[in-house]
């Protein structure tokens, strides 16, 4: 059941427990560090195409995107292989270098998200330069029940239509199980410039769940999934009159029909996605303390298919197999004192498996040892840690006919990691935070070894086997304010880092960009290099909340970061990628909490304005600036109750109701082929989009616990 948005909520959801990057259940307004929980019912109100677009509306969350299939999370500017994902438990790996590699996970699987926004290298190891995202899908239900959910969503813009079915039990005797599946299709998307967006469609299908034991000695899950997509590549060539045209065995080209449009299946270019996962997952009560240990094995599987004259042919194949493990063992609490000491890393191997290679075939074995401490006062709460890393890496040599494709090479990375944190309760309504990390990141193999280009970029791209590793050190300092009418929140942040690695064009001997002849096309050439830079920025939420309107809320966020490197490069020394900054504004009413029929009633509307960004990366001719706009979305939804239990609940959403014809600034497709009829560049994002959902909720008891 939905609760309203007034102050007892946002008291409560204040003090809801956390689990991310801490030795021990913690309350979020106790963390240092700046963590955002999003549950289920509020994920479910939002209208989104993939996960990662669902989340990319909470402050210093952004995403880049490559239509609406495809979406990497962006924390606070970073992104790639700075940012950890976690689901049940362990980080998920799915050759997340790539601009177009998405995150494998269900949307509709998703029963809570914890974003910590900041280093977490002390407690994820590697790549958790810029925060992490942990996703919970499998959660136990109450003892002696069942419950399932129905939902399904259609939207007018691409005409996606999903459903998702979730079921879980937890019995008497201890045994508790979950079990969901997935269908998501959508045909290519329209907007007011490009009209119908050729081949931006995707088909989605997956399943997953658990099975085990809770009891007085703890409990052991075992956990599965598979994520399955297949997703077009929108290359967003035009004839002479602006139209999209469609490749033709022979080298031709053609004007895609109306059945193409309407497709859910997609065209050369496309990409099919497989990743399966299973993990075991146990706390076990030994001696005083409690000891965890989390083992998985993933498979993720990414085929690209390019050659319209042999569509069969897998001219990329990526076959990644990543085993990780997690052991902690967390001491019994005393004295108010909390701590945890632990060991985690994963061994991985890359196999090469298409006509076409891109990176080498390697495998890497990762180890790090932490040791974490909280304690809590009446008032104040203190936690840090130290945390050491080492990585290995073996690169295997290729040869091409006569030629190196790859030489093979050895790496040996290690690093010290840590933070030191304290939050105090100045009074009942205010709470002050601060919090110092050192983070780290070794180079990925693609920034280490890439030679080659594939569909997803349109970049050839060369790596460094000499890039060292990044290093971070960041403040952040936060404070909360609550009172019975009012809530505001202010996270400010500085990161240094050091050796920040990026791309850049590769400029050719007459001052133009350096081209390669990849079977008669010219791509451009980048190379990775390294830079120390600095990121900073703030995000600002203020919720009002009036009496005697109690059932009125007007909530707004505002986030912004600025990226610069430490020296100019090519006449610029800002950062690519960075996102605009963002103000969110909406007002919402909630009526009848406790209704006989309709129940807990909202209507909202909401203004999304995108600042300028002016200050892109235009060295190398890498980046532009990108205009702002202002989008408005309108929403409304309710539970329809009967006999006092929930029936279904129903959320009609309008996003971009002006039609509004823009580019976010981290849409890849913005570099795409210029519009001849127009002058335009690249291709525009979704326009006018209704939603429609439905949520039905089913329940029962297994027997009488105890």
């Amino acid at each position: 059941m939905q609760k309203n948005f007034s102050l007892s909520a946002s008291v409560l959801e204040n003090s809801e427990v956390i689990v991310t990057g801490v030795s021990a259940a913690t309350q979020a307004r106790r963390s240092p560090t700046p963590v955002a929980i999003i549950k289920k019912q509020d994920l479910i109100k939002v209208t989104a195409t993939n996960l990662i677009d669902l989340l990319s509306h909470k402050p210093g969350i952004s995403q880049l995107s490559t239509g609406p299939a495809i979406s990497k999370p962006i924390i606070r500017g970073l992104g790639y292989n700075r940012v950890v994902v976690l689901n049940d438990g362990i980080r998920q790996e799915g050759q997340q270098w790539g601009d177009e590699h998405g995150i494998e996970i269900d949307e509709y699987s998703v029963q809570k998200v914890e974003i910590l926004k900041g280093p977490a290298s002390l407690m994820y190891g590697s790549d958790a330069m810029a925060g992490v995202i942990n996703i919970f899908t499998n959660v136990p239900v109450a003892q002696g029940t069942w419950k399932a959910s129905i939902t399904s969503n259609y939207q007018t813009n691409n005409r996606l239509r999903g459903t998702g079915i979730n079921i879980g039990g937890y019995g008497v005797k201890g045994f508790n199980w979950n079990a969901y599946g997935t269908l998501k299709a959508a045909a290519d998307y329209t907007n007011k410039y490009d009209g119908r967006v050729y081949n931006s469609k995707f088909k989605e299908a997956d399943f997953g769940g658990y099975m085990g034991w809770n009891g007085s000695w703890g409990y052991s899950h075992l956990v599965f999934s598979q994520f399955g997509m297949k997703t077009g590549i929108v290359e967003g060539e035009r004839d002479n009159d602006g139209k999209f045209i469609k490749p033709l065995p022979g080298g031709g080209d053609a004007l895609p029909t109306e059945d193409d449009f309407n497709s859910i299946t997609p065209q050369i270019p496309w990409q099919q996605i497989v990743h399966r996962k299973i993990v075991s997952d146990n706390s076990f009560r030994v001696g005083d303390g409690r000891l965890s240990m989390v083992l998985g094995y993933q498979n993720n599987q990414r085929t690209e298919y390019g050659n319209v004259d042999d569509p069969r042919e897998k001219e990329l194949f990526f076959d990644l197999g990543t085993v990780t493990y997690n052991v902690a063992y967390h001491f019994k609490e005393k004295n108010h004192w909390n701590s945890s000491i632990g060991i985690s890393g994963m061994s991985q191997m890359n196999k090469n498996k298409g006509a076409e290679v891109l990176i080498p075939e390697y495998h890497l074995f990762d180890i790090g040892g932490f040791y974490f401490l909280q304690r809590s006062f009446d008032k104040l709460t203190l936690s840090g840690g130290l945390r050491f890393d080492s990585r290995s890496l073996n690169s295997k040599e290729l040869m091409e006919g006569v030629d190196i494709k790859f030489a093979g090479f050895k790496k040996q990375y290690s690093n010290f990691s840590g933070s030191a944190g304290i939050s105090y309760l100045a009074s009942k309504q205010v709470i002050l935070k601060f919090n110092i990390a050192r983070g780290y990141r070794a180079p990925s193999i693609a920034e280490l070894a890439s030679n080659g280009t594939h569909e997803g970029t349109n970049r050839y791209e060369y790596g460094d086997e000499q890039l060292k590793s990044e290093t971070s050190l960041q403040l952040d300092g936060g404070l909360e304010w609550t009172t019975e009418h009012l809530s505001f929140s202010a996270s400010l942040f500085y990161n240094s880092i050091s050796n920040f690695i990026f791309y850049n064009k590769l400029a050719s001997v007459s001052g133009g960009d350096s081209l390669v002849d990849v079977d008669g096309d010219l791509i451009t050439a980048f190379k990775f290099s390294q830079q120390n830079a600095v990121l900073s920025g703030a995000e600002f939420t203020l919720d009002i909340h009036p009496h005697p309107l109690d059932w009125l809320h007007f909530e707004n966020t505002f986030s912004f970061v600025n990226g610069r490197f430490r020296e100019e490069l090519e006449g610029s020394k800002n950062i690519p990628f960075v996102p605009a900054a963002r103000l969110l504004s909406d007002i919402r009413g909630d009526f009848f909490p406790k209704g006989k029929t309709i129940r807990n009633l909202f209507i909202k509307l909401e203004l999304e304005q995108t600042f300028v960004q002016q200050h892109p990366f235009t060295g190398y001719n890498t980046e532009t600036a990108t205009p702002s706009y202002s989008l408005i979305h309108a929403g409304a939804g309710t539970d329809i109750i009967s006999k006092g239990k929930t029936l279904f609940s129903i959320y009609f959403t309008g996003t971009n109701l002006g039609d509004v014809a823009y580019q976010n600034h981290l849409n890849r497709l913005k570099y795409a082929a210029v519009n001849n009829a127009t002058g335009r560049i690249g291709v525009f994002n979704m326009g006018r989009n209704f939603s429609f959902k439905i949520n039905i909720p089913l329940s029962g008891h297994l027997g009488k616990a105890g």
